[in-house]
């Protein structure tokens, strides 16, 4: 099988390089849409319910938390579940196996609170976190008036009323959460004492307010032909609408809530504040991003929709930003990316040196970026985030990738050489063909293997696996896609540039004489009571390895001018040792 594919690969060179070449541009167009983000998500698969009801800590416990906590505690593929309570609100943690996607997940949550929704104390409101990790948080800007023209109340109402939501309608954002600033409220402060008088409770001003905060509709009147409908408008939008709600009526006088009670525009009661730069309170929001999505974009996304939306800011308001993680991603990255690079530089380099050769080294030097380029393909494909983990498995395989290659140049070399002191008998082209069919599928099979090294990896689990999967899915994809480069790519582009004439092998042979490093090894490896050997034998030594036991019928006796002794030297010894 793997000889059938070499074979085909030699004889359809432009196919092949062309189907590199277009595997290649889907490459770049992975780079570019693949997400990035600077370390891989430990987080679990997790739906958080959020409850919130005005009680005590204990009573939230016994009445909320803990019912919902049993209700979930049979949905499936639940791992764990863990409730805190505090006072005013209640978070219940549901902590599903891995591999569980976060959408079924939340289905699940929501079918099993619909069964004990109605087991909840009334005035409970509940609800389901947004649809994000514990990485979400990828950005956080603060509303600062340098005009002092804005109170805090007024910045926070805008950060919730318009800012929050232009912000929410971006592709990517789970959720905006606002902290900071004071949110305005109508408070009503009632007198006991009038209250009293009156012969009225707490209870009915509260009803009152309910009731006269409504609007309520009737049917349609016909009159002259046209339809008129009928509705009676209460909704309060000012002080002076709820101070004007009425109680009750003693001997034909209405009681109003002005009577018994003062009604004022106040801030909510709060349990933290925001600071920015030691200068005070100031009104902020945090950008949380939708799992699965592409950090860099969003961040990209939100900051574009920000600048738009700054000609109808109020005058004198300024967006800050306080928090990027665009920056931390883009040197994380950039730091791997050129490691990469020099990494690469230095593989290049060592090839050169150790084959002395150019058209040698040429293509062990292009698989390199190819194989990088083309392991972002299936990293696309999977779902697998582009960031340090994931690109330090490309980065140690970097190494490995070039010996299919450079093994199948050296067993090529030797082929031809051989063939070429024989007498160049038969087709340059087939025997160039058949170095490759010798060591192919033995090149193919041993790229693979090194991948195996990385397989206990995948047995890891929970947060050790998501940090160190990555790694091994990147070093393997990209060992994986050396091995097919090995048989299809190298295969195509050493039978379309393989020329005898002008890179005769005898130079280069010459050139690995010369070669400094063979030099100094031969000189180290010869005994100091033998003689050197002659020039012609330090080039036969390497070759004899490579010689098979049957060629020797296809040795001549030299000729004046040529290296052919060189071959008898080699073919004997290995018949020898043979």
């Amino acid at each position: 099988m793997i000889r059938r594919i070499i074979s085909f690969s030699a004889h359809n060179r432009a196919l092949v390089i062309a189907a590199t070449f277009v595997a290649l541009l889907f490459s770049i167009w992975s780079i570019r849409n693949i997400p990035v983000d600077a370390i891989p998500d430990l987080s679990d698969t997790q739906v958080i319910v959020y409850s919130k009801w005005d009680r005590s800590p204990d009573i939230l416990e016994e009445q909320v938390t803990y019912p919902i906590v049993t209700s979930l505690l049979g949905a499936p593929k639940v791992k764990a579940v863990r409730g805190f309570s505090d006072f005013g609100y209640s978070y219940v943690y549901v902590i599903f196996e891995d591999g569980t996607d976060l959408y079924w997940a939340r289905s699940r949550v929501l079918e099993y609170l619909s069964k004990i929704q109605a087991k909840l104390p009334s005035g409970v409101q509940t609800e389901l976190g947004p649809d994000a990790t514990s990485v979400g948080w990828v950005f956080q800007y603060a509303l600062v008036d340098k005009s002092g023209q804005h109170r805090s109340d007024e910045l926070r109402s805008y950060q919730d009323w318009f800012l929050r939501y232009q912000l929410q309608s971006v592709q990517g954002v789970a959720e905006v959460a606002t902290v900071g600033g004071q949110v305005r409220q109508y408070q009503v402060n009632v007198n006991p004492n009038a209250l009293a008088s009156y012969g009225l409770g707490m209870d009915a001003v509260v009803e009152a307010i309910r009731k006269g905060n409504n609007d309520v509709g009737g049917r349609l009147v016909e009159f002259s032909g046209r339809e008129y409908m009928v509705r009676g408008r209460g909704y309060a939008k000012t002080v002076g609408d709820i101070a004007g709600i009425g109680l009750k009526a003693e001997n034909g006088t209405p009681v109003r809530i002005s009577d018994v009670a003062t009604v004022t525009l106040g801030p909510e009661l709060r349990r933290g504040v925001t600071d920015l730069d030691g200068r005070g309170d100031v009104v902020g929001g945090i950008i949380v991003m939708r799992q699965g999505e592409n950090a860099l974009h969003v961040i990209e996304r939100v900051k574009t929709r920000l600048e738009d939306l700054k000609p109808s800011l109020p005058a004198g308001v300024e967006v800050i930003t306080t928090y990027d993680r665009s920056d931390l991603i883009d040197r994380a990255i950039h730091t791997v990316k050129w490691k990469l690079i020099e990494e690469m530089i230095i593989v290049s380099i060592i090839i050169l040196i150790f084959l002395w050769h150019v058209p040698s080294a040429i293509v062990p030097i292009v698989t390199i970026p190819v194989s990088v380029a083309l392991a972002f393909i299936p990293m696309y494909a999977m779902g697998l985030n582009a960031n340090l983990m994931s690109l330090a498995g490309i980065a140690i395989s970097i190494g490995v990738l070039v010996d299919g290659a450079i093994v199948e140049v050296e067993n090529a070399y030797n082929r031809l050489h051989i063939w070429d002191s024989g007498g160049r008998v038969g087709d340059f082209h087939a025997v160039r063909l058949e170095a490759l069919l010798e060591v192919g599928p033995s090149v193919f099979f041993s790229l693979l293997v090194i991948a195996v090294a990385f397989v206990p990896v995948f047995t890891l689990v929970d947060q050790e696996g998501r940090l160190f999967k990555p790694l091994a899915y990147s070093k393997n994809l990209a060992m994986a896609i050396a091995a097919v480069l090995a048989i299809t790519f190298d295969p195509a582009m050493r039978m379309l540039f393989a020329r005898m004439d002008p890179f005769l092998q005898a130079e280069v042979v010459r050139a690995r004489v010369r070669h400094p490093l063979h030099r100094h090894l031969l000189r180290r490896g010869t005994p100091s009571h033998q003689p050197a050997p002659a020039p012609h034998l330090r080039a036969a030594l390497p070759l004899r390895a490579e010689a098979r036991q049957g060629d020797h019928h296809r040795v001549r006796p030299p000729r004046a001018g040529d290296d052919s002794g060189l071959h008898e030297i080699g073919i004997g010894i290995h018949a020898a040792a043979g």
